[in-house]
């Protein structure tokens, strides 16, 4: 058996470079930012403006599913961009002020002829105002419906950028954002 040779590596030592402690590129002073800074809302875009004024008065047809929630879907808009942009902040506010009125105005007119309807019976002259009682209630039920139209055309010139105005609120709802 030949004999094995014995190899034996020779091994450097390597020297650890040490790193350089100045940056290669002068850094510029870093400022500390407060963490609870606040961050200012970003601008909203006109196309973006038509588009949430225009669901805004849209938020009129969530009340025929349920009966409650257009004037809700209004506020979260209004609450969403009052800061961002005061046109979406606008309709908003209207169309929601606008719901209020019709939708749950015309429900609470109808409560009222029935209560007086319902408490004159007792002497029976509310018997006699049954028939008049029942077209005032076809005739409130019809408010909604023309709120609901109302809110459609208001929607549809909003999206052709055209500024509407609802009639019986909308100059108050103008005051009141613009503190006049």
């Amino acid at each position: 058996m030949p004999a094995k040779k014995k190899v034996e590596a020779s091994v450097e030592p390597v020297e650890a470079a040490a790193p350089s402690m100045e940056p290669a590129v002068p850094l510029a002073p870093v400022t500390p930012v407060p963490q609870n800074a606040p961050v200012p809302p970003q601008q909203v875009g006109p196309g973006d403006e038509r588009t949430w004024s225009m669901l805004a008065h849209l938020s009129v047809l969530l009340n025929l599913i349920t009966g409650f929630a257009g004037p809700i879907a209004a506020l979260v808009i209004y609450l969403v961009y009052k800061d961002r942009s005061r046109t979406v902040a606008y309709h908003a506010l209207q169309a929601m002020i606008f719901q209020l009125i019709w939708w749950f105005g015309g429900g609470v007119l109808i409560g009222v002829v029935w209560a007086v309807v319902g408490a004159l019976s007792a002497i029976l002259i509310g018997v006699i105002l049954i028939p008049i009682a029942l077209v005032l209630t076809f005739a409130l039920a019809l408010l909604p419906l023309g709120a609901l139209a109302y809110g459609i055309v208001g929607a549809v010139r909003v999206s052709q950028g055209e500024d509407f105005k609802y009639w019986p609120v909308g100059d108050w709802v103008r005051g009141t954002l613009t503190g006049v």
